[in-house]
Protein backbone atom coordinates (compact mmCIF):
# COMPACT_ATOMS: atom_id res chain seq x y z
CA UNK A 1 0.00 0.00 0.00
CA UNK A 2 0.83 3.79 0.14
CA UNK A 3 3.90 4.61 2.51
CA UNK A 4 2.94 7.21 5.56
CA UNK A 5 5.69 8.99 4.22
CA UNK A 6 4.23 10.95 1.76
CA UNK A 7 3.61 14.11 1.86
CA UNK A 8 3.32 15.64 -1.61
CA UNK A 9 0.78 14.05 -4.65
CA UNK A 10 2.00 14.83 -8.43
CA UNK A 11 -0.80 14.23 -10.69
CA UNK A 12 -0.86 13.58 -14.46
CA UNK A 13 -3.55 16.07 -15.99
CA UNK A 14 -5.06 14.78 -19.36
CA UNK A 15 -6.46 11.68 -19.02
CA UNK A 16 -6.20 11.68 -15.15
CA UNK A 17 -8.12 14.26 -13.89
CA UNK A 18 -9.06 16.37 -17.04
CA UNK A 19 -11.44 14.49 -19.41
CA UNK A 20 -9.44 14.78 -22.83
CA UNK A 21 -11.14 12.61 -25.13
CA UNK A 22 -14.65 14.58 -24.02
CA UNK A 23 -13.00 17.86 -24.63
CA UNK A 24 -11.07 16.55 -27.55
CA UNK A 25 -14.53 14.67 -29.08
CA UNK A 26 -16.60 18.03 -28.63
CA UNK A 27 -13.81 20.51 -29.72
CA UNK A 28 -13.45 18.26 -33.13
CA UNK A 29 -17.28 18.54 -33.61
CA UNK A 30 -17.40 22.15 -33.70
CA UNK A 31 -14.26 21.76 -36.00
CA UNK A 32 -15.49 19.08 -38.48
CA UNK A 33 -18.60 21.19 -38.57
CA UNK A 34 -16.78 24.58 -39.84
CA UNK A 35 -14.95 23.61 -42.27
CA UNK A 36 -17.65 21.45 -43.30
CA UNK A 37 -15.91 18.45 -44.03
CA UNK A 38 -18.39 16.04 -44.82
CA UNK A 39 -17.40 13.31 -41.80
CA UNK A 40 -19.39 12.19 -38.76
CA UNK A 41 -17.43 12.80 -35.60
CA UNK A 42 -17.77 8.74 -34.49
CA UNK A 43 -16.32 8.00 -38.18
CA UNK A 44 -13.31 10.22 -37.47
CA UNK A 45 -12.55 10.04 -34.00
CA UNK A 46 -12.34 5.88 -34.37
CA UNK A 47 -9.43 6.49 -36.67
CA UNK A 48 -8.12 9.48 -35.09
CA UNK A 49 -7.98 8.48 -31.76
CA UNK A 50 -5.73 5.47 -31.86
CA UNK A 51 -3.50 7.20 -34.15
CA UNK A 52 -3.45 10.14 -31.98
CA UNK A 53 -2.34 7.82 -29.26
CA UNK A 54 0.76 6.14 -31.25
CA UNK A 55 1.87 9.92 -32.15
CA UNK A 56 1.85 10.61 -28.66
CA UNK A 57 3.94 7.61 -27.75
CA UNK A 58 6.39 8.25 -30.61
CA UNK A 59 6.18 11.70 -28.85
CA UNK A 60 7.42 10.88 -25.74
CA UNK A 61 9.92 8.83 -26.98
CA UNK A 62 11.10 12.08 -28.80
CA UNK A 63 10.62 10.06 -32.33
CA UNK A 64 8.73 12.75 -33.33
CA UNK A 65 8.44 16.62 -32.84
CA UNK A 66 5.04 18.46 -31.34
CA UNK A 67 4.44 20.08 -35.11
CA UNK A 68 5.06 16.77 -36.71
CA UNK A 69 2.40 15.40 -34.01
CA UNK A 70 0.45 18.07 -34.77
CA UNK A 71 0.38 18.16 -38.54
CA UNK A 72 0.64 14.17 -38.92
CA UNK A 73 -1.95 12.88 -36.50
CA UNK A 74 -4.60 14.96 -38.75
CA UNK A 75 -3.32 13.91 -42.21
CA UNK A 76 -2.98 9.72 -41.46
CA UNK A 77 -6.48 10.21 -40.22
CA UNK A 78 -7.62 12.06 -43.13
CA UNK A 79 -5.36 9.60 -45.36
CA UNK A 80 -6.77 6.54 -44.00
CA UNK A 81 -10.33 7.37 -43.50
CA UNK A 82 -9.49 8.05 -47.86
CA UNK A 83 -10.77 11.92 -47.33
CA UNK A 84 -8.40 13.82 -48.74
CA UNK A 85 -7.89 17.15 -47.01
CA UNK A 86 -4.83 19.51 -48.33
CA UNK A 87 -2.40 20.94 -46.04
CA UNK A 88 -3.55 24.18 -45.94
CA UNK A 89 -6.80 22.88 -44.26
CA UNK A 90 -5.30 20.58 -42.03
CA UNK A 91 -2.52 23.26 -40.19
CA UNK A 92 -5.91 25.71 -39.93
CA UNK A 93 -7.28 22.74 -37.91
CA UNK A 94 -4.29 21.97 -36.11
CA UNK A 95 -4.11 25.33 -34.74
CA UNK A 96 -8.36 25.49 -34.45
CA UNK A 97 -8.24 22.52 -32.16
CA UNK A 98 -5.09 24.09 -30.08
CA UNK A 99 -7.38 27.26 -29.97
CA UNK A 100 -10.79 25.63 -29.22
CA UNK A 101 -9.81 22.77 -26.85
CA UNK A 102 -9.79 25.07 -24.01
CA UNK A 103 -12.83 26.00 -24.26
CA UNK A 104 -14.26 23.19 -23.22
CA UNK A 105 -13.36 21.85 -19.37
CA UNK A 106 -15.04 18.45 -18.64
CA UNK A 107 -13.03 16.69 -15.66
CA UNK A 108 -13.67 12.88 -14.77
CA UNK A 109 -16.36 11.95 -12.05
CA UNK A 110 -15.40 13.19 -8.20
CA UNK A 111 -12.78 15.29 -9.47
CA UNK A 112 -13.17 18.38 -7.36
CA UNK A 113 -14.41 16.84 -4.46
CA UNK A 114 -11.20 14.15 -4.44
CA UNK A 115 -8.90 17.08 -5.09
CA UNK A 116 -10.94 18.90 -1.91
CA UNK A 117 -10.38 16.13 0.28
CA UNK A 118 -6.55 15.38 -0.40
CA UNK A 119 -5.98 18.63 -0.25
CA UNK A 120 -6.50 18.55 3.49
CA UNK A 121 -4.11 15.88 3.94
CA UNK A 122 -1.07 16.38 1.31
CA UNK A 123 0.51 19.46 -1.11
CA UNK A 124 -1.05 18.71 -4.82
CA UNK A 125 1.24 19.06 -8.21
CA UNK A 126 0.43 18.96 -11.89
CA UNK A 127 3.36 17.18 -13.45
CA UNK A 128 2.35 16.86 -17.67
CA UNK A 129 3.76 15.67 -20.65
CA UNK A 130 1.26 18.12 -22.65
CA UNK A 131 1.83 21.17 -24.61
CA UNK A 132 2.80 23.92 -21.75
CA UNK A 133 0.44 26.38 -23.33
CA UNK A 134 -2.62 25.16 -22.94
CA UNK A 135 -2.18 23.32 -19.54
CA UNK A 136 -2.69 26.06 -17.63
CA UNK A 137 -5.58 27.25 -19.47
CA UNK A 138 -7.18 23.63 -19.25
CA UNK A 139 -6.42 23.94 -15.47
CA UNK A 140 -8.23 27.85 -14.96
CA UNK A 141 -10.82 26.50 -17.10
CA UNK A 142 -11.74 23.63 -14.99
CA UNK A 143 -11.80 25.64 -11.76
CA UNK A 144 -9.07 23.31 -10.23
CA UNK A 145 -5.80 25.38 -10.61
CA UNK A 146 -6.33 26.48 -7.18
CA UNK A 147 -5.93 22.91 -5.23
CA UNK A 148 -1.96 22.42 -6.64
CA UNK A 149 1.02 24.41 -5.49
CA UNK A 150 3.53 23.27 -8.69
CA UNK A 151 2.57 22.48 -12.29
CA UNK A 152 5.63 20.97 -14.09
CA UNK A 153 5.30 20.82 -17.54
CA UNK A 154 7.61 18.36 -19.22
CA UNK A 155 8.72 21.34 -22.53
CA UNK A 156 9.52 23.37 -19.22
CA UNK A 157 11.71 20.98 -18.05
CA UNK A 158 13.22 19.50 -21.42
CA UNK A 159 12.75 15.96 -20.68
CA UNK A 160 9.48 13.82 -20.99
CA UNK A 161 7.78 11.44 -18.62
CA UNK A 162 9.30 8.56 -18.24
CA UNK A 163 12.33 10.10 -17.89
CA UNK A 164 13.94 10.33 -14.21
CA UNK A 165 14.90 13.70 -15.23
CA UNK A 166 11.67 15.12 -15.00
CA UNK A 167 10.78 13.27 -11.74
CA UNK A 168 14.05 14.74 -10.18
CA UNK A 169 12.92 18.56 -11.12
CA UNK A 170 9.91 18.26 -10.21
CA UNK A 171 10.95 17.09 -6.50
CA UNK A 172 13.39 19.91 -6.82
CA UNK A 173 10.63 22.34 -7.48
CA UNK A 174 8.43 21.13 -4.97
CA UNK A 175 11.04 20.68 -2.37
CA UNK A 176 10.61 17.14 -1.14
CA UNK A 177 12.51 13.55 -1.62
CA UNK A 178 11.33 10.58 -3.62
CA UNK A 179 9.98 9.13 -0.31
CA UNK A 180 7.33 11.47 0.07
CA UNK A 181 6.31 11.81 -3.62
CA UNK A 182 3.52 9.83 -5.02
CA UNK A 183 2.44 10.02 -9.05
CA UNK A 184 -1.51 9.59 -10.06
CA UNK A 185 -1.75 9.02 -13.26
CA UNK A 186 -3.41 6.84 -16.29
CA UNK A 187 -0.61 5.76 -18.35
CA UNK A 188 1.63 2.65 -16.68
CA UNK A 189 4.28 3.37 -18.81
CA UNK A 190 5.32 7.32 -18.37
CA UNK A 191 3.37 7.83 -14.76
CA UNK A 192 3.58 4.54 -12.79
CA UNK A 193 7.20 3.14 -14.17
CA UNK A 194 8.69 6.29 -14.58
CA UNK A 195 7.99 7.97 -11.09
CA UNK A 196 8.70 4.29 -9.77
CA UNK A 197 11.95 4.26 -11.43
CA UNK A 198 13.08 7.50 -9.92
CA UNK A 199 12.11 6.28 -6.30
CA UNK A 200 8.65 7.76 -6.11
CA UNK A 201 5.22 5.78 -4.73
CA UNK A 202 2.44 5.96 -7.53
CA UNK A 203 -0.94 4.37 -8.39
CA UNK A 204 -2.39 4.03 -11.71
CA UNK A 205 -5.84 5.67 -12.45
CA UNK A 206 -7.03 2.69 -14.72
CA UNK A 207 -10.38 4.65 -15.80
CA UNK A 208 -10.72 3.02 -19.37
CA UNK A 209 -10.41 -1.03 -18.36
CA UNK A 210 -6.67 -1.13 -19.97
CA UNK A 211 -3.49 -3.44 -19.56
CA UNK A 212 -3.04 -2.90 -15.65
CA UNK A 213 -0.32 -4.66 -13.94
CA UNK A 214 -0.96 -6.61 -10.84
CA UNK A 215 2.06 -5.28 -9.10
CA UNK A 216 0.52 -1.73 -9.13
CA UNK A 217 -1.80 -0.17 -7.47
CA UNK A 218 -5.13 0.34 -9.39
CA UNK A 219 -8.03 2.27 -9.36
CA UNK A 220 -11.17 3.39 -11.52
CA UNK A 221 -12.89 5.85 -10.11
CA UNK A 222 -11.06 9.15 -8.38
CA UNK A 223 -13.52 8.80 -5.26
CA UNK A 224 -11.63 5.84 -4.79
CA UNK A 225 -8.67 7.42 -3.65
CA UNK A 226 -10.34 8.88 -0.53
CA UNK A 227 -10.12 5.24 1.17
CA UNK A 228 -6.26 4.62 -0.51
CA UNK A 229 -5.17 7.70 0.75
Amino acid sequence: MIPNTITDIFFDLDHTLWDFERNSAATFQHLLEKHELGLSLHDFLAVYVPINRAYWKAYRNAEVTKEQLRYGRLKDAFDKLGHPVNDTIIHDLAEGYITHLTSFSHVFDHTHSTLEYLSTKYRLHILTNGFKEIQHKKLSGAQIDQFFSCVINAEEVGVKKPDPEIFNAALKRAEVLPEQALMIGDDLEADVYGALNAGWSALHFNNDDLASDPNCVSFSCLSELKQLL
